[in-house]
């Protein structure tokens, strides 16, 4: 099982080029089930989470071709052209579901346009634990017959889907895609009120809309979405990763340095901004992105909630509590999305920073310097923030279980390396 060894201490200094976002080149792949015409999607991250879709789209009678790279090297900017064909078996297996929770985005998709679908519950969760339930009273609002049978969702909409008024309890993202991609395909109109806002939605309801779906209400809190009998082909560019952005612009202020983050706007991550300039960081937009840097002393202390987008993304609230670890003073994070979010604070600990969870909340009191130790990784927001808090650190830092790591961040030891960082992959 691969390690990646650091040695902190040296501030980073150079750019870093941003890739497309994960979390919007998934649910626009599944997309791909909603035409029998081919939508060629650019600017996908090679990351492990997009290779899974690939096998499961394949699985589903997707041929899946990959057109080439843009400009720039490696896997930067890959193109993928997908024409989706009728399976024989419209099941998503266990197998590929557990390694991803996002493939539970092919269930709308699937029931949309052939009117079945059997998808395995996501891996070692439990309906409600992430509101999976939010996505079966969606597609049962719009007809569909929904039964949980030996740890599978099977969905029928014998008569096809119809246009309801969908209204999420409470936010969710995944619950929002789902809906949405199906109502593209259903018979008349569906509102879906209490919409999540994150720009991946909005992402995905612009390629729908390049597809020939009538959407409006894109990027507000109520979608309204008028069924089409078929969508049709259509290209379409990824956005570029807001959560990759952030987590980089909290390298160059961790190790006191000055990173320009190429391919990326500053709208996309203006909550974690807001954050990052209370705190005592430089961020400004450049010409071919954001410059990040911090020269003037230690990071002071501020207080962050999680919220839904447009607040503070939970997808960020690991990276800016290492951040915090060696600032002045004392901080309050407040997790409101995610319940075990806070994994990752026996390792920052062990590695000399003073934090205390109460509930929902960590108080982190920020010490002067943090030190190198042997750390395991137990999710991917964690797992950087690990690297995070080693880049910043005295002396020398193993982060083992890095697998998980390579869902989400492409080629990070390239990146970050190419800034001056002392780190390296070890391979088992």
């Amino acid at each position: 099982m691969d390690r990646i060894r650091i040695r902190g201490g040296k501030p980073l200094k150079g750019s870093i080029q941003i890739g497309g976002a994960k979390n919007a080149a998934l649910p626009l792949m599944a997309a791909s089930l909603l035409t029998s015409e081919t939508l060629c999607l650019s600017n996908l991250p090679h990351l492990a989470d997009i290779t899974t879709m690939v096998h499961l789209l394949s699985e589903l009678g997707v041929e899946v071709s990959m057109n080439g790279d843009a400009p720039g090297g490696g896997h930067i900017g890959r193109v993928f052209g997908l024409n989706a064909h009728e399976p024989a078996d419209k099941t998503a297996p266990y197998d590929l579901v557990r390694r991803m929770r996002a493939s539970v985005l092919v269930l709308g998709p699937l029931l949309a346009r052939w009117g079945e679908a059997k998808v395995s519950l996501p891996g070692g969760c439990a309906i409600g634990t992430r509101p999976v339930d939010l996505h079966l009273k969606g597609f049962e609002a719009l007809g569909a017959e929904i039964e949980l049978e030996e740890g599978y969702i099977r969905a029928v909409a014998p008569n096809g889907l119809k246009g309801a008024h969908v209204l999420f309890p409470s936010v969710s993202v995944g619950a929002t895609e789902n809906i949405l991609m199906a109502a593209t395909l259903a018979e008349g109109t569906t509102t879906i009120a209490n919409a999540a806002r994150e720009p991946e939605i909005a992402d995905l309801a612009y390629c729908l809309q390049a597809m020939g779906a009538e959407i409006d209400g894109i990027g507000t809190d109520t979608l309204t979405v008028t069924g089409k009998p078929s969508l049709h082909a259509a290209n379409y560019q990824v956005i570029p990763d807001r959560i990759e952005t952030a987590t980089y612009a909290v390298a160059a202020a961790i190790t006191g340095g000055d990173i320009t983050l190429k391919g990326t706007r500053l709208e996309l991550i203006d909550a974690v901004a807001d954050v990052l300039v209370k705190a005592g960081v430089e961020v400004s937009e450049s010409e071919d992105g954001i410059r990040v840097t911090r020269t003037n002393g230690r990071i002071k202390g501020v207080d962050v909630m999680t919220e839904p987008y447009p607040g503070f993304p939970t997808d960020m609230q690991a990276q800016l509590m290492a951040l915090l670890a060696v600032s002045e003073g004392a901080s309050m994070i407040t997790e409101t999305i995610f319940e075990n979010r806070f994994m990752h604070v026996p390792e920052l600990c062990r590695m000399g920073a003073d934090i205390n969870v109460h509930g929902s909340s960590a108080i982190v009191r920020g010490v002067e310097k943090l030190s190198g130790a042997e750390l395991m990784a137990t999710d991917l927001r964690a797992s950087v923030s690990l690297v995070l808090a080693a880049l910043a650190a005295e002396g020398e830092t193993i982060v083992n279980r890095v697998y998980h790591l390579d869902r989400g961040y492409e080629r990070v030891e390239e990146k970050l390396a190419a800034c001056g960082a002392d780190i390296e992959r070890l391979e088992d």
